[in-house]
């Protein structure tokens, strides 16, 4: 593992009006890391995870992000197209709702195969060759790569969102929820699914949860937001097992006495 970081963030805060997003919040994220976001709704968790991606400027507050050459680069100093390449190539989102990340009415290798053409290859036979590869990979059959994604379940729609962005091989992957809205069974089997992936290509990952049980199994930190603010950070087991901050107890007690 380096030295340095991937992602440096420092006092990032986003303001609508007098109403606080996100406010002050700083951390540093390792390469192969998976930081855990945490807090009700309304705590500000999806607007850090917005700016964090660039998918929304701060008010204030810097974010830096280590290049595969690198350089470090100031995230709201990069251009529009800029942006849009990092997040076609060594970045990734993936939504809740599978249908905000893919193109629903093109087939399930195109989904997969736009993303590789996004860093220039061209070449069909490749292309859905590696296509195929990842379908595999997220547990969808060879025989569906032809169909479009209408015609999947939910679950397999998560996975061929996953698939679609992890097929460039990103460094960083930004994650709203990937679990919420599916049947439990189905969100066990993606858990584990992702948390293989993660491990194996070596991930950073930044996830968004209100389930402590989903940031448990995924990541190895974790920060609790509430009112825009970080109430408390720390290694996840640390975080769930011994809670410090009064918000963060009452979060874990209220799992608990489910």
């Amino acid at each position: 593992m380096t030295d340095e970081p991937l992602l440096r963030v420092s006092a990032l805060s986003k303001f609508y009006g007098s109403r606080v997003g996100c406010e002050n919040v700083t951390f540093d994220l390792w390469p192969g890391e998976v930081l855990a976001v945490v807090g009700e709704s309304g705590s500000g968790k999806t607007t850090l995870l917005n700016c964090l991606s660039t998918r929304l400027l701060p008010s204030s507050g810097t974010a830096s992000y280590r290049m595969r050459d690198g350089l470090w680069r100031e995230l709201y100093r990069m251009s529009e197209a800029e942006r849009r390449f990092l997040m076609r190539t060594d970045w990734g989102f993936v939504h809740q709702n599978p249908a905000d990340g893919l193109r629903m009415t093109v087939s399930a290798g195109a989904n997969v195969g736009e993303r590789l053409m996004a860093v220039g290859d061209r070449h069909y036979g490749r292309i859905r060759a590696t296509a195929v590869d990842w379908l595999s990979r997220v547990e969808i059959d060879e025989d569906r790569i032809d169909d479009e994604p209408r015609a999947f379940s939910g679950g397999m729609r998560q996975r061929l969102q996953i698939a679609r962005n992890l097929v460039t091989g990103p460094r960083l992957v930004f994650m709203d929820e990937p679990t919420g809205g599916l049947d439990v069974s189905v969100q066990a089997r993606l858990l584990d699914l992702l948390r293989g992936l993660v491990t194996d290509l070596g991930l950073a990952a930044i996830v968004v949860t209100h389930d402590l049980a989903v940031a448990r199994l995924l990541s190895q930190r974790m920060m609790v937001m509430k009112d825009g603010r970080v109430v408390e950070s720390g290694l996840t087991d640390r975080v769930l097992d011994d809670p410090r901050a009064p918000y963060t107890q009452l979060l874990v007690s209220s799992i608990l006495q489910v």
